[in-house]
């Protein structure tokens, strides 16, 4: 493969069109191109059917959402029909937990598919094939040990050796196989393997095992099987059966064509065609379903749905929404090459269309907020402040929000001492409550440890925003929120999951590069209309002003509502990298 190369623009030009042919860019990707040929000439019928295969050993990330938008996508520009398909040939891994997530995450993301198939279903068939490449002397039953049949495979500069059973009689293959199959022999005893070439130099076409014996229960099908088919025999046969003309692999599949294109050849049988795309490489994350499943087994998240995760499932919870994560693979496009896409472009995805939908509302950060007590503010009086919800969607309308005598504001929103060009509050200084009056600071209350506590302002009775009519003018605008209405909360602020850029190129063990401050967890203050909002399903995801992006989290109680921060207001991490 070719070393990554790092795309961090809003859009990738040259090879890496639009996924669907309908965004950044307007010209085709080449796989678009080849069903456009395939189409032009007629071939298999003038129709595409593509497939979304995964493997339910795991639950999906970001990189599998790039497939599915290329595989689902073409299928609807083409009037064609995508299946989902499981791959479930392996019992030891895989579990109706992974099957029902995956369902989920396709049907989140925005597509539906025409039929739902499982390699499993096909068992009966391929095990068929197999007995066709045997009576045609084209597999063989080895008795050699796994650690034999390695040493057999060679290296890339040298061939490897024949097995000493490569000989067998077709007679005695299929008594053997067949025995395989009556669960005669234990874990390991035989395989199967095909017969073609040991001296290739694609190390994939030395003699590849096609079958292996697990005593273990299936998802599916029970006990009543204890051999099972090699995911590369299983796959394309599978493709086969369903008729699929396209079948889009990530590149690391290109070396697995020959022995893709070797069985369809040998078995006589539906030509899919297997064509290789670059998979998703993003900064500051790994994408082996290996190491996520580590990560949660190791308990470093808090499981596959963590918002950390680049799953499905966790940058859902985290508040990414389908036409973010759609935008994001148009935006990347499909590449005939490896490369390296900054993490910064999905959340600049977010961050656009948040900015658009969600409303904007006030919330303290802050585990000591600063109180503000108004003193020529009537004790005991309060106000509905009509604020607007979004000044990018006129239709978002307003909102009620309280207003009292004692609010809370951010501590950093106040400086004793500051510096010039601050235009926040500092004593003498004068700054606009967002959507209510002009305050100013006439006092400065600490307690015996010398720390504020407490400001003491006056207000500008003329100044109400909406109607000021007070003449005054004032460079700083602060939120706030009104201390006996209140809502405690739980906010939970997320970075990337690691402190390096490209983890998968680090020579330490990737659990290392663990960034230790992904999470922190704070207490915050919010408008009551904000958890009103998410807990009636109104709203989900909201701008705290001057803060980011958040949304409510299932952790949510009636007495503690829980935040999840999407994302920045803007790339703060890009900016720290540099000063770095």
């Amino acid at each position: 493969m070719t070393e990554a190369t790092k795309d961090s623009g809003e859009g990738v030009t040259n090879e890496n069109n639009s996924a669907n042919g309908s965004g950044v860019g307007n010209s085709l990707n080449f796989i678009e191109q080849i069903v456009e040929e395939d189409l032009a000439a007629g071939k298999n019928g003038g129709r595409i059917h593509t497939r979304f295969p995964p493997e339910p050993n795991g639950y999906l990330h970001i990189g599998h959402a790039k497939s599915i938008c290329l595989n689902f996508g073409l299928a609807d520009k083409y009037g064609g029909q995508t299946n989902l398909r499981f791959d479930d040939t392996n019992p030891v891994t895989e579990d109706t937990e992974y099957v029902d997530s995956i369902k989920n995450d396709v049907r989140w993301l925005g597509f539906n598919w025409e039929n739902e198939f499982y390699a499993s279903d096909y068992f009966d068939t391929i095990y068929s094939f197999a007995e066709t490449l045997i009576q045609k002397g084209l597999a063989y039953v080895d008795d050699s040990t796994s650690e034999e049949i390695a040493a057999q495979k060679g290296t890339p500069t040298e061939p490897g050796r024949l097995s000493q059973y490569r000989d067998r009689s077709v007679d005695e293959n299929l008594d053997l196989f067949r025995r395989m199959k009556a669960g005669e022999y234990p874990d390991g005893a035989k395989v199967l393997r095909a017969k073609v070439d040991m001296a290739s130099p694609n190390m994939q076409l030395r003699d590849p095992i096609i079958y292996r014996i697990k005593h273990a229960h299936h998802h599916r099908t029970g006990d009543a099987w204890c051999i099972y088919p090699m995911y590369d025999f299983a796959h394309g046969q599978s493709d086969s059966i369903e008729h699929i003309t396209h079948s889009l692999c990530t590149l690391e599949f290109e070396v697995h064509r020959p022995l893709y294109d070797w069985f369809i050849d040998k078995l006589n049988i539906f030509p899919s065609r297997q064509i290789e795309f670059a998979r998703l490489n993003l900064t500051y994350t790994v994408m082996s379903k290996r190491k996520l499943k580590q990560l949660v087994e190791d308990g470093h998240v808090s499981g596959w749905d963590d918002p950390r995760m680049p799953t499905i499932a966790g940058i859902r919870r985290r508040g990414y929404t389908p036409a973010s994560i759609r935008e994001f693979a148009d935006r990347i496009g499909i590449a005939k090459r490896d490369n390296l896409i900054d993490v910064g472009l999905l959340e600049f995805c977010i961050r656009e269309e948040l900015n658009k939908t969600t409303h904007r509302v006030m919330a303290v950060l802050d585990e000591k907020p600063l109180k503000l007590v108004i003193t020529n503010y009537e004790l005991g009086r309060e106000e509905i402040m009509r604020i607007e919800n979004n000044p990018e969607d006129a239709t978002a309308g307003e909102r009620n929000v309280p207003f009292s005598r004692e609010v809370y504001i951010e501590r950093d929103d106040f400086m004793e001492n500051p510096p010039k060009k601050f235009f926040r509050l500092f004593p003498g200084g004068m700054v606009r409550l967002k959507g209510a009056y002009i305050i100013k600071c006439d006092e400065v209350v600490k307690d015996n440890a010398g720390e504020i506590i407490e400001l003491r302002c006056t207000y500008i009775p003329e100044s109400r925003s909406g109607s000021d009519t007070s003449g005054i003018n004032v460079k700083g605008t602060i939120h706030w929120v009104s201390v006996p209405h209140a809502v405690e909360a739980e906010v939970r602020l997320y970075d990337r999951l690691f402190s390096v850029e490209n983890p998968a190129a680090d020579e330490r063990e990737f659990r290392e590069l663990l960034n230790p401050n992904s999470l922190e967890v704070v207490r915050a203050f919010v408008e009551p209309a904000l958890v009103e909002a998410a807990r009636s399903g109104a709203q989900s995801n909201f701008q705290f002003m001057r803060k980011g992006y958040f949304i409510l989290d299932q952790d949510s109680t009636t007495d503690r509502p829980v935040f999840n921060r999407t994302v920045t207001l803007k790339d703060g991490w890009a900016k720290e990298q540099k000063k770095g």
